[in-house]
C-alpha cells in the first residue's frame, strides 16, 4: 500500500512539472530592463577585459614590493664538500713559515683532512648602489600609476562601447516599429487597391505594385528584427552576460541642446585624458631609467657578514685542523669604471626615448583637438537635424493623406501613394537616427573629454 502511494505521488509530481514547463511564464527567463547608468555600472563590475586590466594593477603592486625588498639585507646559506687528493704533511725540518701562534706542528705531522665540509651563512646589506635601488623603486611606483591609467583608459573605452550598444538596441527597436507601421499601411493600401480592382476602377498593375511593396516591407521587418537580436547580443557581450539572455533598455527620447565651447573642451580633454597622463608617466619612467643607467658610473658598497662552520664530517663539527665555527665581517666595494663607453651610450639611448615621447605627446595633443572638434561637429549636426526631421514626419504624414484621398478619388496613381509612404517611412527613420545620433555624439564627446 505504501509502495502504491509513493508511485502515485511521483506520477502527480511529474505531471505538475510538465504542466509548469509548458507554461511560457515558467520556462522563459524574465527580461532584464536596463537604464543607461545601470548598464555602465554592470559593465564596470563584470566586463572581462576590464577585469584583466585590473590584474595589471595587482601585478604592479607585487613588483613594487619586490623593489622594496632590494633595500633589505639578504640571507643565504652555502653548504659545500671538498675532497683532497692527498693528505699534506709537515716537513721533517723546521718550516720556513711558522704556523699561527698557539699551534704546534710536529715534523711529518698531517696538515689537512681528505674530507672537508663547510656550512656558510651569509648576511649581505647593500649600503650604496649608485642610486640603482632607489631608481628601481621609483620605477615600480610609476608602474602602478601606469597600470591604474590603463584601467581608466579601458573604462573610458568600455563606457563608449556600452553607450553604443545601448543606443543600437534603441535604434533597432525603432526600426522594427517603423517597419511594422509601414507594413500595416501597405496591407491597408493593398486591400484598397484590390477593392478598386474588383469593381474595375484600377488595373491589375496597381494590385501588383502594392503586393511588391508589401513584400519588400516584410523583408525589411525581418532584417530589422535580426538587427535587434544582434544588438541585444552585442549589449550582453559588453556587459559579460549570456549572449542569448533576454534584455531590454529604457528609451531616451529627450535631448538637451547644449552650447559648445571648443577651447574649454580642449582644456578639459588635455587635463583628463588617460592617454596624456600615460605619456607623462612614461616620461617620468624614462627619467628614472636614465638615472638607473647612470648608477653604473658609481661604485657599489655592501656589508657582508659570514658565519662559518667546518669539519671533516657532514655535521661540520670541526676537526683537528679547523675550528668548528667562526665568523667574519667584510666591507665590499666594487666598481666597474671602464666599459668602453657602454654606460654613456646607454644614457644617450634613454635621452632619445624621452625626445620621442615628447614628440608623441605633441602629436597626441593635436589628435585630441581633432577628436574634440569632430565630436562637437557631430553634436551640432545632430542638434540641427532633430527639429528638421521631426517636421518632415508631419509633412510626410500630410503628403500621404493627400495622396490617399486623391487615389480614392482616382485623380492620381497608386505609385504616388506608395512613394508618399516610402517618404514617410524614410522621414521616421531619419528622425530617430538624428535623435539617437545626438546621444551617440554626446557619448563620443564625453569620450574625447575623458569622461564616462
Amino acid at each position: 500500500m505504501r509502495f502504491t502511494t509513493s508511485l502515485l505521488s511521483i506520477f502527480l509530481l511529474v505531471i505538475l512539472l510538465l504542466v509548469l514547463s509548458s507554461n511560457p511564464g515558467f520556462s522563459q527567463e524574465k527580461v532584464r530592463v536596463y537604464t543607461l547608468q545601470e548598464s555602465l555600472d554592470e559593465a564596470f563590475a563584470n566586463n572581462w577585459s576590464l577585469k584583466a586590466n585590473k590584474e595589471q594593477v595587482d601585478r604592479a603592486i607585487q613588483v613594487k614590493k619586490q623593489a622594496r625588498a632590494g633595500f633589505l639585507p639578504k640571507f643565504s646559506v652555502t653548504y659545500g664538500y671538498t675532497r683532497k687528493d692527498e693528505v699534506q704533511k709537515a716537513p721533517a725540518t723546521v718550516m720556513e713559515f711558522p704556523p699561527p701562534i698557539g699551534t704546534v706542528v710536529l715534523p711529518r705531522s698531517e696538515l689537512n683532512s681528505l674530507n672537508n665540509y663547510q656550512l656558510v651563512g651569509t648576511i649581505t646589506q647593500p649600503l650604496f648602489t649608485g642610486f640603482a635601488l632607489t631608481s628601481s623603486y621609483e620605477l615600480s611606483k610609476l608602474g602602478i600609476d601606469q597600470s591604474e591609467m590603463n584601467v581608466e583608459l579601458e573604462k573610458l573605452n568600455l563606457a563608449l562601447r556600452v553607450k553604443q550598444a545601448y543606443f543600437d538596441i534603441l535604434i533597432a527597436g525603432k526600426g522594427i516599429e517603423v517597419a511594422e507601421k509601414d507594413i500595416e499601411f501597405r496591407e491597408s493600401n493593398l486591400n484598397v487597391a484590390r477593392s478598386f480592382y474588383n469593381v474595375g476602377m484600377v488595373p491589375i498593375n496597381d494590385v501588383l505594385k502594392a503586393e511588391v511593396e508589401l513584400a519588400n516591407s516584410q523583408q525589411g521587418l525581418v532584417t530589422a528584427r535580426n538587427t535587434a537580436r544582434l544588438a541585444r547580443s552585442g549589449f550582453n557581450t559588453v556587459l559579460s552576460r549570456p549572449i542569448h539572455a533576454p534584455v531590454d533598455v529604457v528609451d531616451i527620447l529627450a535631448y538637451k541642446p547644449e552650447k559648445e565651447d571648443f577651447d574649454e573642451y580642449v582644456d578639459q580633454a588635455l587635463e583628463n585624458r588617460p592617454e596624456m597622463k600615460l605619456l607623462n608617466i612614461n616620461i617620468l619612467q624614462v627619467d628614472q631609467e636614465t638615472r638607473l643607467v647612470k648608477s653604473q658610473n658609481y661604485p657599489e658598497v655592501a656589508l657582508q657578514y659570514d658565519y662559518i662552520k667546518a669539519g671533516d664530517t657532514p655535521d661540520v663539527s670541526g676537526s683537528p685542523f679547523v675550528d668548528a665555527d667562526r665568523w667574519q665581517a667584510t666591507a665590499v666595494l666594487s666598481w666597474t669604471f671602464w666599459e668602453w663607453g657602454k654606460t654613456h651610450y646607454a644614457v644617450k639611448e634613454k635621452e632619445s626615448v624621452k625626445r620621442e615621447l615628447m614628440n608623441t605627446k605633441l602629436a597626441l595633443e593635436d589628435n585630441i583637438r581633432l577628436e574634440v572638434k569632430e565630436a562637437v561637429l557631430r553634436l551640432e549636426n545632430a542638434e540641427e537635424n532633430i527639429p528638421t526631421t521631426k517636421k518632415s514626419i508631419k509633412q510626410g504624414e500630410e503628403n500621404l493623406r493627400v495622396n490617399e484621398e486623391r487615389y480614392k478619388a482616382q485623380v492620381t496613381t497608386i505609385t504616388e501613394v506608395l512613394d508618399a509612404q516610402t517618404l514617410l517611412t524614410r522621414a521616421r527613420v531619419n528622425f530617430y537616427s538624428a535623435l539617437y545620433n545626438h546621444h551617440l555624439a554626446r557619448a563620443s564627446l564625453e569620450r574625447a573629454l575623458g569622461k564616462y
